[in-house]
């Protein structure tokens, strides 16, 4: 591959047309672009606004398509909108001497209906990330251009050609875009890759959507990048399915989603939900850890017959009878009744808390026959009386209406146990209504519940503590055993948004049952939304989007699934996240060099052959894009003490700057810091600078983000300063090596003399 000097003449000694020429042609082309773009985001706004005005009458099936017309246009004006900046970042220019501009969306000329820019997902485009001179895919000069200004006025500043063809005459070249991208200040928030994507990323981003793929990469290789452009590669080409279904997004930690989140919006991508381990229970955010013991306990996956046990354990049996006082007979729960319900109960398959009706029921049957028997020998003849009758020859004489009389007797005790505060405390007491944070704080807080459920003594601990992080998949998989609360009487009120509901689906079926061909393993909306479901979100007038409804469910069922560091997760972890994915569709990135979670991967099959046996691949990323080869000398030397059969990806880069080392005494701690931070912070002028030590409690206040490992893994700075890395070590090697590994131009250590 050649790069070619600006310069008015070409290879073979003819004049090439000015630069500026040039540039001024490019920047002409791209604002024809931005004004395509601009009409196709006024057309998708007026059909917004007019579908929102039509009139709909008073039918539900007009009000729904007028509603779902809506929600689409808006969402496409969304898309188009957010790929403004940097709308055309290149260019191919093929040996049959056709061209094609290569840009964040898909454009068409609507004068000669041509394509006027080709997005970047589409096949057409792969030849700008994978063509090289050996193999040129049919291309002969790649275009890369540098652009200034804002949308919609964005100009080519300057631009550099791959040449794949020897015989072609190129224009120009300033660095590379890769190199260019690497050496560029960091932000706040991770930028998306789409003009520099590169070859053994690009394979991996165009993998097919089923099946799970393991993409192990050490730092800087570009994983979580890949994954998130995945991400949006698959909603392009498979937008019918997960556009409906919505991929699930899972990182390390809140920062790391801040870091990363708004990658895929700047790409047009909306359908996504974002979470992290500590959010896996629905409706609870731990962030609290516990001791590697305890995390390694809880992340296994034999925490799932302990949880099983817990809630059995809380499908009770009285001690004593309980005795229930009805207006003409008292009748009493003993253990063998209260048993033939449980029996019963159990018997349906439900979770425990629906389950809860049939006990109750069962229960009150048993009871009710009780009470007929106690009454009938209460109302029978004395036996003297009988005696005499049988001596005397006399036949019994069953009273008329005898039948009516115990369906009467029968209706009546039944209502008494329907009103009987008592039986009701009874059914409480046995089988209650149960939350998962009930179940496992009362399990945690008692050592006999503990030992009747075989757990170890180690979980025990008081109710006043705050949920850690390996609760959160604990509490989900109770959530399943237990099952949704019961719900409260409704009435009339709920009526017309189920109605709405339920005639949202007849429609939504009713297109299913339409497509013709349809593939039976494809997704339906119907997979994903119940009348039920929809009702109880009181389904507004514009539609909420997948990724609100996802966030809103926890039955919701993801088309995809991303997990970013994926050696943290536990057993247990996956075993939850599985269940929100069926269809097996994952993207797992990670590098097993990295993991610090005591319950976390060390080795891919551990975690993942319990759910998935041998049905996953694996790739991998090589090269470090982040970590200049500087640093990467004194990452290799952390990781060969702890995984010496393990080797650092290359880097692509050297920035001539050798970490600085400096040893201080532990007295004089606090000041070296802010010193280092400060000399730091004046070099660095634009960019992002970070504090990373093992605990932040005493570096508040400095001009820099401070973070511990745990909170820096996934993030990049352009400078990181290592508080006391000997401690950092003594905890976790891998640590050490995460915390090298963040800087992207300069690193510092400063070493605490004891």
């Amino acid at each position: 591959m050649a790069l070619h000097s600006h310069s008015n003449t070409g290879d073979d000694g003819v004049d090439s047309p000015p630069f500026e020429d040039e540039i001024a042609a490019e920047t002409g082309r791209i604002r024809r672009l931005h004004a395509l773009l601009a009409a196709e985001i006024a057309a998708a706004a007026a059909q917004a606004r007019g579908n929102l005005a039509a009139a709909t009458g008073g039918q539900l099936s007009a009000r729904w398509e007028r509603d779902v017309s809506v929600h689409r246009w808006s969402e496409r004006s969304t898309a188009l909108s957010a790929a403004r900046s940097g709308l055309c970042f290149g260019r191919l220019d093929h040996s049959d001497r056709t061209t094609n501009y290569i840009g964040r969306v898909g454009l068409t000329d609507p004068e000669d209906s041509e394509s006027a820019l080709t997005d970047w997902r589409a096949p057409a485009a792969r030849p700008f990330y994978c063509a090289t001179l050996a193999t040129p895919l049919g291309v002969t000069r790649r275009r890369h251009f540098q652009l200034a200004g804002t949308a919609p006025d964005e100009r080519v500043e300057d631009f550099h050609d791959d040449v794949l063809d020897r015989d072609v005459d190129s224009g120009s070249a300033s660095d590379p875009a890769l190199l260019a991208a690497l050496k560029a200040p960091r932000g706040s928030t991770m930028r998306d890759i789409v003009t520099t994507i590169q070859a053994e990323q690009d394979a991996i981003i165009r993998l097919p959507l089923s099946g799970a793929v393991v993409i192990e990469g050490g730092p800087g290789t570009g994983k979580t990048a890949v994954a998130l452009h995945r991400v949006a590669y698959l909603l392009y080409t498979h937008r019918e399915r997960l556009a409906r279904s919505g991929v699930l997004v899972v990182g390390p930690s809140a920062g790391f989603i801040s870091y990363v989140g708004g990658v895929l919006p700047a790409l047009g991508e909306s359908a996504v939900v974002f979470t992290t381990p500590g959010r896996l229970a629905h409706g609870v955010v731990a962030t609290a850890v516990d001791t590697d013991e305890v995390a390694r306990t809880k992340g296994g996956l034999a925490m799932l017959e302990v949880l099983r046990r817990a809630v059995a354990d809380r499908e009770e049996l009285p001690d004593e009878p309980i005795a229930i006082d009805l207006d003409d007979v008292t009748v009493e729960v003993d253990r063998a009744t209260a048993a033939e319900a449980r029996r019963r109960a159990r018997a349906t398959g439900l979770a425990h808390n629906p389950a809860r009706t049939t006990f109750r029921d069962a229960l009150g049957g048993l009871l009710v026959g009780q009470g007929l028997e106690k009454l009938d020998r209460g109302l029978a003849d004395p036996p003297e009386l009988a005696e005499l009758l049988r001596d005397l020859d006399i036949p019994e004489i069953e009273p008329a209406g005898a039948d009516e009389v115990s369906a009467g007797m029968r209706a009546e005790l039944r209502e008494d146990l329907r009103s009987n505060l008592d039986f009701h405390a009874a059914v409480e007491a046995l089988w209650p209504v149960l939350t998962p944070e009930r179940v496992l704080a009362d399990l945690f807080a008692s050592a006999d519940r503990l030992s009747s459920a075989g757990a170890g003594a180690e979980l025990h601990r008081p109710t006043t503590s705050a949920w850690t992080v390996a609760d959160a998949p604990l509490l989900d998989e109770l959530a399943e055993l237990l099952g949704p609360l019961p719900t409260r009487p409704g009435g009339a009120e709920r009526e017309p948004d189920s109605a709405y509901a339920r005639e949202v689906l007849s429609i939504l079926e009713s297109a299913d049952r339409n497509l013709a061909g349809e593939d039976p393993d494809e997704l339906r909306p119907t997979d994903f939304v119940t009348a039920d479901v929809l009702a109880s979100r009181h389904v507004p007038e514009h539609l909420a989007s997948v990724a609100e409804r996802a966030a809103a469910d926890r039955d919701w069922r993801y088309g995809h699934l991303v997990v970013d560091e994926a050696q943290e997760l536990s057993a247990m972890d996956w075993h939850v996240l599985l269940r929100r994915c069926p269809f097996r569709s994952i993207t797992a990135v990670g590098d097993l060099a990295q993991r610090s979670a005591p319950a976390g991967a060390r080795a891919w099959a551990d975690v993942l052959a319990p759910h998935l046996g041998s049905r996953w691949t694996s790739r991998s990323l090589t090269v470090n894009y982040r970590t200049p080869a500087e640093i990467m000398e004194l990452a290799a030397e952390v990781l060969a003490e702890f995984a010496p059969d393990l080797q650092p990806p290359g880097s692509v880069r050297a920035t001539g700057e050798q970490p600085w080392q400096r040893t201080v005494p532990t007295s004089g701690l606090a000041a070296e810091v802010r010193e280092a931070v400060a000399a730091e912070a004046a070099q660095l002028g634009r960019g992002t600078l970070a504090v990373i030590a093992a605990e932040v409690g005493d570096l508040a206040g400095l001009p820099a983000e401070v973070h511990t490992p745990l909170s820096a893994k996934g993030l990049e700075f352009d400078v990181v300063v290592i508080v006391d890395p000997e401690r950092i070590r003594a905890h976790n090697p891998a640590d050490l090596y995460v915390s090298v590994t963040r800087a992207t131009r300069r690193l510092g250590l400063l070493h605490v003399r004891r």
